[in-house]
């Protein structure tokens, strides 16, 4: 049968904004997401898609496609953010934080928070300040202070003094701490907030798939959906990837800085990032699609980073990985993005979808004759194959 060619789908951008927002007024440090992932299940649940969690709280769904290839792809993305756990209690009745994940302190100071205790029912409320905090005490030493988590301490909402203060109210060394994303959508587009790495992602793909379900489209292959929930703490996509999956797209932020060519209003083509070059057909198929259908799309590589397709690639994935992003500036700062952006980003993910593996044929089994690899389709080869002696040297 002949694949249906694939069409650029209706966007509820509206869906997009409320389920952004809603995503990140959830607070989900890495080590406490068991929230978020309710609420992205009944999400998935309210579009007749079913969904699976693992013991270690990555959760897994699926779009059935027709199955002919044998081999399946899969979107990644991750709902855990950077945040913060209580290191110690100050006998000044404020906290000392050691980070999760990894983020500056410089972008910590001011923040509000929330600690979260073991008491369920009781979540305080907190701010962030440099250890110098007042002018009027310190005058110009406020600017000589360094900048580190030991420079930092959170000033508790409750009137405490002392580190019994801090027991008395149910805090304890190991409690996470969220900062809080105080997300702002301007009249021009623009989204501001902190933890837009990974919702904005989680949004744009939950969009995607909202698309296809609106539009009654079947994914030209079985579509999976894995949500982690430790991609800032560096394990990712370690398990819960199907066996069957022959290529994987993760979702996450791009960075919008000098030097590099990712922009707020446009999707991202990561070609490398800090752990190697992702899989050369598969982003080159990712940038025909995009080109072919006019998606907004530049290409990028970035230095200082790794996504939840690298953690899988280290545990082993059997298969071609790529990254495509959505533009932020000051990534794991003070975020902004632009719906324009997350608009090309859902729209590339609803044509990958419906298009074929980059090898359907070949990738139906796990390994094959390397007489048989169609390199010729990307790569400069020897059109009769492997033969005697390294190819491209002079007999």
């Amino acid at each position: 049968m002949t694949a249906r060619k694939p069409v650029p789908l209706k966007i509820d951008l509206d869906y997009l904004r409320q389920v952004l927002v809603e995503l990140l007024e959830i607070p989900s440090p890495s080590g406490r997401t068991d929230h978020v992932q309710q609420y992205v299940g009944e999400r998935l649940s309210a579009l007749g898609i079913s969904s699976t969690l693992t013991r270690r709280g990555a959760l897994s769904a699926c779009l059935p496609g027709p199955r002919e290839t044998g081999a399946d792809r899969a979107v990644v993305v991750h709902t855990d953010t950077i945040g913060g756990m209580v290191k110690r209690l100050k006998e000044n009745g404020r906290l000392e934080l050691m980070q999760v994940g990894t983020h500056s302190a410089r972008f910590a100071e001011g923040a509000h928070v929330r600690i979260f205790t073991d008491d369920l029912d009781r979540v305080i409320s907190g701010q962030v300040l440099p250890l110098k905090a007042s002018g009027h005490r310190y005058n110009e030493a406020v600017d000589l202070q360094g900048v580190g988590w030991e420079q930092v301490e959170v000033r508790v909402d409750e009137p405490v003094a002392d580190e019994a203060g801090l027991r008395a109210l149910g805090i304890d060394v190991g409690d996470f701490v969220a900062f809080l994303p105080n997300p702002t959508i301007t009249p021009s587009g623009y989204v501001k907030s902190r933890h837009l790495d990974d919702k904005a992602g989680v949004a744009a793909v939950l969009t995607a798939f909202k698309a296809m379900v609106d539009a009654g489209v079947t994914p030209a292959v079985t579509a999976h959906l894995l949500v982690t929930v430790t991609e800032e703490i560096g394990h990712g996509a370690s398990h819960g990837l199907d066996p069957d999956v022959a290529e994987i797209v993760s979702v996450d932020a791009a960075v919008v800085a000098p030097g590099q060519q990712s922009r707020e209003n446009a999707a991202t083509l990561a070609m490398g990032d800090g752990v190697g070059p992702f899989d050369y057909h598969l982003t080159r198929n990712l940038a025909s699609i995009a080109r072919e259908h006019g998606v907004d799309l530049v290409r990028d590589v970035f230095e200082f980073y790794r996504s939840d397709v690298a953690a899988a690639v280290e545990a082993g994935a059997h298969a071609r990985v790529a990254l495509l992003g959505f533009g932020v500036d000051a990534t794991h700062g003070h975020e902004r993005t632009h719906l324009d952006g997350l608009g090309h980003l859902t729209q590339l993910l609803c044509l990958y979808l419906q298009s074929d593996l980059v090898f359907p044929e070949w990738d139906a089994e796990p390994e094959g004759d390397l007489a048989d690899f169609p390199s010729l389709a990307v790569q400069p080869a020897s059109e009769e194959g492997p033969r005697e002696g390294p190819i491209g040297i002079a007999d």
